[in-house]
């Protein structure tokens, strides 16, 4: 027998092994400053492509106003407890009624947190007969979800509807001998890759087979259709998500999300979500906050438009140049480059020390080996100046990867990791 803690000792994990070269810079860095398109990194002003600050509300006179009079109201601790017991105020009400009208639903439930939420969702919805069906790209906080889940489930290849139905086949099979229902799980954009789930084309399917429909919109939600609502509106099939699920961390650039759906669904969800029955309500802070938020998304659209413009002129810009930017049809902007580890160390800090551009970079495990996954975050708040600086930076060090340069500045690194 072992000691617990030997493994990790001796096996921190892929990313982890990196620790000492990494943390603090590539891992953990500290952004100081207000939250905007330029901010502070080690004391340099840099352009700030890592801030899902969608729509540039973070640091809005009139937001900030808002937060700090709700804190100087109500301080930073009201209501106290969990919302069946004595958490619950007329604004989490209101705030849950605005949140449904808003994307097109009969009710809502707010959520403490994005991630801590959709886990616990997810193991409400189902029973042990029930089956899941899910895209294998989903978001950690769907997958952690699922693991909970006692019951079967598939995945289903990455927006891929012919192996969607394959699954679907297998799952109502399964489901047959147990006597379960089938809840499919998407994304309405892919965070990393910047894709829209292929919402339409599943939607579509609930013709041929019964099943519900669970959608995580943390990406879309503010981004996303005429009006905001997401990635339903934009693809027109807001009707056919079953139950809807954003986050206020990225356009709301706030703290906690929310589950939308029928009343019926909603008002079950509220008497089992375990994550928010034993869990202290939103506080006030957060909950006025919200609903100054909400406000601006619904009646400033050139919020929205002016977040467009930008990426429209980033990812335009990237692809005039020649670099592969996936298939994105989102805000999020992924630029692939191919190369190892140690070179995409070097390569981000030529980028911020040398460029002033911050973004955030992404490698194995998360992204196949031998890939270098630059992922950019264009908001409101950007400038056409800040795109022009930044694609000719990034023509400069493709270059230098290319080139070899920064696999010489590298060598160091990996020979101290023994690779």
């Amino acid at each position: 027998m072992r000691d617990l803690f030997e493994r990790i000792i001796e096996n921190k994990g892929p990313l982890g092994k990196w620790a000492s070269q990494a943390e603090g810079y590539f891992v953990f860095p500290k952004l100081e400053g207000p939250i905007s398109n330029r901010m502070k990194f080690q004391g340099k002003e840099v352009i700030t492509w890592s801030i899902n600050d969608y729509l540039g509300l973070a640091n809005l006179p009139e937001v900030k106003k808002v937060d700090g009079e709700a804190a100087l109201e109500y301080g930073a601790a009201f209501p106290m407890g969990a919302r069946m017991m004595s958490g619950h105020t007329e604004f989490h009400e209101q705030l849950e009624q605005e949140l449904a009208d808003f994307v097109q639903k009969e009710s809502a439930y707010l959520l403490n947190f994005g991630y801590q939420g959709m886990v616990s969702a997810i193991d409400a919805l189902v029973s042990k007969d029930d089956i899941i069906v899910y895209d294998v790209d989903s978001h950690a906080c769907i997958i952690d979800g699922v693991r909970l889940h006692m019951g079967k489930r598939f995945t289903f290849k990455h927006n891929d509807i012919e192996s969607l139905e394959k699954n679907l086949d297998r799952a109502v099979k399964m489901a047959e001998q147990t006597g379960g229902g089938i809840l499919v799980i998407s994304e309405g954009v892919f965070g990393m890759r910047g894709e829209q789930g292929k919402l339409k084309e599943i939607v579509a399917l609930k013709e041929k087979y019964n099943f519900r429909l669970f959608v995580d919109d943390a990406h879309g939600f503010g981004t996303l259709g005429a009006t905001g609502a997401g990635a339903g509106e934009e693809q027109g099939i807001q009707d056919g998500i079953d139950v809807y699920f954003a986050t206020f961390a990225k356009s709301m650039a706030g703290i906690g999300a929310f589950l939308a759906a029928d009343k019926e669904i909603i008002d079950y969800l509220k008497y089992n979500l375990r994550s928010q029955m034993f869990a202290k309500s939103l506080p006030m802070i957060y909950v006025k906050g919200a609903l100054k938020r909400l406000d601006m998304l619904r009646t400033q659209p050139e919020l929205k438009a002016k977040l467009w413009e930008n990426v429209n002129a980033l990812q335009n810009g990237l692809k005039e140049r020649g670099f592969d930017i996936g298939t994105t049809t989102s805000c999020v902007t992924p630029v692939y480059l191919n190369g190892s580890i140690p070179e995409a160390m070097a390569l981000v800090k030529d980028l911020r020390e040398n460029f002033g551009i911050f973004c955030s970079i992404v490698v194995y495990p998360v992204i196949p080996k031998g890939l270098i996954l630059l992922r950019m975050i264009p908001t409101a708040t950007h400038t056409l100046v800040d795109v022009s600086e930044t694609l000719e930076a990034f023509s400069v060090i493709r270059e230098r990867l290319q080139n070899g340069t920064y696999k010489r500045l590298s060598a160091a690194v990996s020979a101290a990791m023994g690779e």
